[in-house]
């Protein structure tokens, strides 16, 4: 084993995310004096499973401070792994998570082990002096470049609109290359948002917390895709375009009446199915994020076999290789989403990843709401050759730090980057 291979330190310390909340950044450095740092993202709208974050309480950051998060790293996870190879990776993640001891990570707390364990990961590849995403990858000839789901139009609880469902997204599948899918869906954005001014008025060019429009007075998601087919209609890219949705159905849902809340009224599962039908039958839509509340997998499964189209357990799965695997078994979505904060280290991440490729599942990576500048989730798409990223829209500086860093990967790879194909997103 090299010495330069070696833990030597672990730092910690509050940053901002793009919520201007804090958030964990982790230094791991070795013997040698290579770096690895990583700043973990946080949720919003988050499922009930995933792992607990670790935040202080009381008045300073309204709460939401880290510096117990951060102590766990730098006093108990720190000294721990001081020693330990940064290319051993399970092995890291598999000692914290039995440091921890718990099974949602809540007394280290999941930004603390996330945090060193992308750090770690990071600390690998600059050790192996290769990029993060070969390091993950092995060796291969070929690498994906993912299709981007482009955030265009928002409501839920990301947005200050009268949408019930959070995301209105558009895929641009019919591009050559990620960089033409970055030039299409960057023109439709700001053509959108000429059309939305025109039509319903200069508010709408407020922004959600992952740069979607949020136009006042949009009730009815057919509003939101009619004009998003419009711009893109416009712009020429007729066909080339599909549409996808993040229902974020767990929030719309009442426990106690066993209903959904959708345009002010309370509907039932077998309603809101029909909904979606009607959108399927109506529009391009090839792809449906959380359209039930994250305990229904007898309904995940009624909807993945009554659309026929890409549905998406986030909440429902919550990158959790337990609940995936009850998922496939019954029939329950046929793709994941795939956060590594909710499950809380690299390795159990790419556990996921690997039962969902083994069972024909797509892998749609995905950020979350309050996201850093630090680009490790563009490397880790493309390392786990997944083919699909949701990472917002192509307008703020913590969205496009992604697209720009899959964009130096295209660059990059040259002839050995291959933009991606899904089988449901066609024409």
């Amino acid at each position: 084993m090299e010495k330069s291979h070696l833990i030597k330190t672990l730092r910690a310390r509050e940053v901002l995310d793009c919520r201007g909340d804090p958030t964990v950044e982790v230094d791991v450095i070795t013997d040698s004096g290579i770096l690895g740092r990583a700043d973990v993202p946080a949720g919003k709208s988050t499922g009930l499973h995933e792992a607990s974050e670790l935040r202080d309480g009381r008045s300073r950051y309204l709460g939401k401070g880290v510096r117990k998060a951060i102590q766990n790293v730098t006093e108990v996870i720190g000294p721990a792994l001081v020693g330990r190879d940064v290319t051993q990776q399970r092995s890291c993640d598999e000692f914290m998570i039995e440091l921890d001891g718990t099974e949602n990570k809540s007394k280290l707390g999941a930004n603390a082990i996330v945090g060193v364990s992308l750090a770690i990961a990071k600390a690998a590849a600059n050790v192996l002096q290769i990029p993060l995403y070969k390091h993950l990858a092995g060796s291969q000839d070929k690498y994906f470049l993912p299709i981007p789901i482009l955030d265009y139009i928002e409501g839920g609880k990301i947005a200050s609109t009268d949408l019930d469902f959070q995301e209105h997204q558009t895929v641009p599948f019919g591009a050559k290359s990620f960089s033409e899918a970055m030039v299409m869906g960057s023109e439709v954005y700001h053509e959108l948002g000429k059309m939305l001014e025109k039509k319903w008025g200069k508010h709408s060019l407020n922004v959600g917390v992952e740069g979607g429009y949020s136009p006042p007075g949009m009730t009815d998601p057919r509003q939101a895709f009619e004009i998003e087919l419009s711009a893109i209609k416009e712009m020429g890219y007729e066909g080339k375009f599909c549409l996808s949705m993040d229902a974020a159905a767990s929030h719309l849902y009442n426990a106690k009446t066993g209903k959904y809340n959708f345009r002010g009224s309370e509907i039932s599962r077998d309603a809101l199915i029909e909904i979606y039908q009607d959108l399927v039958s109506t529009f391009p839509l090839r792809s449906i994020e959380d359209p039930l509340q994250q305990e229904d997998y007898e309904g995940f499964a009624e909807v993945t076999k009554k659309l026929g189209i890409q549905i998406i357990g986030d909440d429902l799965f919550v990158t959790n290789p337990k609940r995936l695997e009850k998922g496939i078994k019954m029939g329950a979505a046929n793709a994941l989403l795939l956060k590594v904060n909710q499950i809380g280290t690299l390795s159990e991440a790419i556990d996921a990843a690997k039962l969902s490729f083994s069972n024909n599942y797509e892998v749609q990576v995905s950020e979350r709401s309050a996201q850093t500048e630090d680009t490790w989730l563009a490397q880790v798409t493309v390392g786990l050759n997944a083919k699909q990223i949701k990472t917002g829209c192509p307008c703020r500086a913590e969205r496009t730090a992604q697209y720009n860093e899959l964009l130096r990967i295209e660059e990059e790879l040259g002839s050995a980057a291959q933009y991606s194909s899904c089988k449901f997103f066609r024409a």
